[in-house]
């Protein structure tokens, strides 16, 4: 796959992610305008602050995800990817967020295999439930791990499949997106996505990265 059609895709996934509350944003406005009952008029804006919100945590989400975020030096702070993670899946209270990452300090690729990861087992928790970001350290590289544990835990098989590259370049639909860009920063680097989705309401996610 070119590197402009993958592009394609991620903008496809972003822009999907974000007509939500966007469209949020654009019918709050519309409301405001056409409404002169006060308490009416606080709902709009208490609609227009909520989307907002949202919009922002997506926006500072992805940029980390798949953009160039992070600064021009080859590690990232994980307390970013901490502050967006918790931004977007934890301001709600749907789902419950637990941090295990003891390192100060992650590869950029590393850390966007990370929250790609995140965002995988977030978008599994139809019903809500718990989310536990983890990484190790030892002697050959980095282990992450990311669990998802709920009342309905949900993986589309396309995205396991795109996430452990048992799909072709030409089948990946913009939905995976993620789950193949994972695949291709551990395959790049030398390492291993491994997934355990058999037991009813848990959702397991693993990557071997290796020094």
């Amino acid at each position: 796959m070119k590197s402009h059609e993958f592009a394609s895709l991620l903008c496809s996934r972003l822009c999907h992610d974000l007509l939500s509350p966007v469209g949020a944003l654009n019918n709050g406005i519309e409301l405001l305008a056409d409404e002169h009952d006060p308490d009416m008029r606080a709902r709009c804006l208490d609609l227009l602050s909520e989307s907002a919100r949202v919009s922002a945590n997506k926006l500072k989400f992805f940029r980390l995800a798949f953009g160039a975020a992070g600064g021009f030096g080859d590690e990232v702070d994980t307390r970013e990817a901490r502050t967006v993670i918790q931004g977007l899946f934890g301001s709600d209270g749907r789902i419950r967020l637990g941090w295990m990452v003891d390192e100060q300090k992650m590869s950029k690729s590393a850390l966007k295999i990370l929250l790609n990861l995140v965002l995988l087992a977030g978008d599994s928790l139809v019903r809500g439930g718990s989310l536990t970001v983890g990484s190790e350290k030892h002697g050959g590289g980095l282990d992450i791990v990311v669990r998802a544990e709920g009342p309905r835990v949900v993986l589309d098989p396309q995205l396991k499949q795109a996430l452990l590259g048992e799909v072709s370049e030409e089948a990946i639909a913009p939905r995976a997106a993620s789950a193949w860009l994972i695949h291709l920063l551990a395959s790049d680097g030398g390492g291993q996505v491994q997934v355990a989705d058999g037991e009813e309401g848990m959702l397991l996610f693993g990557a071997s990265l290796p020094a």
